[in-house]
C-alpha cells in the first residue's frame, strides 16, 4: 500500500512538472512584454511619487494593465472613488466580451475559477482562448499556470521598474503607450496563428462602424455593447468555437 502511494505521488509529480514546464513556454511571449511593460509601470509610478509598496500592492490586487497606467493619473489628481470606479468600469468593459468566450474553457475550474477570472488580462487571454493543452498536461492545471506566470512576470516588471526608477532619473515621456503596442503585437500573432476569425471580424468591424458613426472620443462604449450583443447572438446560435 505505501509503494502503491508512493509511485502515485511520483507519477502526480511528474505530471505537475511537465504541465508546469509546459505553461511556462507558454507564457514566454507574455513574459517578454509583461516585464518589460511592468517596469514602464514601476517607472511611472516612482516617477509620481509613489514607491516600490504602491507598485508590488497595485499589481498583486489590481493587475489590469491598461488601468494600472490609469490609476496613477487617478492617483496623483485626487480622483474620487465614484469616478475611479466609473473609469475603471469603461476601461474594462471588454472582460466582459472575454468573458463570454471563456465560459465554457473556465466551467470546470473549481477553486481556481475566481483567481482565472481576476487575471483574464488582454494578453493571458489571448494565450487562453486559443490554447491546446499539450499531451500529458491537464487542462485546468495548465491554464491556471499561465495566469499566474503571467501576472508574476507583471509583478517582477512593475517591482523592477520602481526600483530602478528610484536609483536613475529616466524620462517617462511615451511609456504608457507600451501596453498598447504589446496588445497590438499579440492581436496580430493570434489572428495569424488562428485558422477562425469570426470573433476578430465582429470586434473590427464593430468598432469601425461605432468610430465612423460615434467619432473618436465617443466610440468605445457603443463598440463594447455593439461586441457584446454580437458574441452573445453567436453563442446563442452555436458558433463557440470559432
Amino acid at each position: 500500500m505505501n509503494i502503491s502511494l508512493c509511485i502515485l505521488i511520483i507519477n502526480r509529480g511528474i505530471f505537475m512538472q511537465r504541465t508546469i514546464k509546459e505553461a511556462f513556454k507558454a507564457s514566454i511571449p507574455i513574459m517578454m512584454g509583461y516585464i518589460v511593460l511592468g517596469m514602464a509601470f514601476g517607472m511611472l509610478l516612482e516617477s509620481k511619487g509613489y514607491g516600490v509598496i504602491y507598485a508590488l500592492l497595485m499589481s498583486v490586487f489590481i493587475y489590469a494593465g491598461s488601468m494600472q497606467f490609469v490609476t496613477i493619473n487617478l492617483l496623483t489628481s485626487g480622483a474620487t472613488l465614484l469616478s475611479t470606479a466609473l473609469m475603471t468600469f469603461l476601461i474594462n468593459a471588454r472582460h466582459m466580451v472575454y468573458g463570454l468566450s471563456m465560459i465554457q474553457k473556465f466551467k470546470d475550474m473549481g477553486k481556481r475559477k475566481p483567481y482565472m477570472i481576476f487575471s483574464l488580462t488582454d494578453e493571458t487571454y489571448s494565450l487562453l482562448v486559443g490554447s491546446q493543452t499539450p499531451e500529458g498536461c491537464d487542462e485546468k492545471e495548465y491554464l491556471f499556470f499561465i495566469a499566474l506566470f503571467d501576472q508574476c512576470y507583471w509583478i517582477i516588471g512593475s517591482v523592477m521598474g520602481s526600483l530602478i526608477g528610484s536609483m536613475i532619473s529616466i524620462n517617462t515621456t511615451g511609456l504608457d503607450f507600451a501596453m498598447t503596442a504589446l496588445f497590438i503585437v499579440i492581436v496580430v500573432e493570434q489572428f495569424l496563428s488562428s485558422k477562425q476569425h469570426v470573433y476578430t471580424y465582429l470586434g473590427f468591424i464593430v468598432s469601425i462602424c461605432c468610430l465612423i458613426v460615434f467619432k473618436a472620443d465617443a466610440f468605445i462604449i457603443p463598440s463594447m455593447i455593439g461586441i457584446i450583443i454580437g458574441l452573445l447572438v453567436m453563442y446563442k446560435g452555436g458558433q463557440r468555437d470559432a
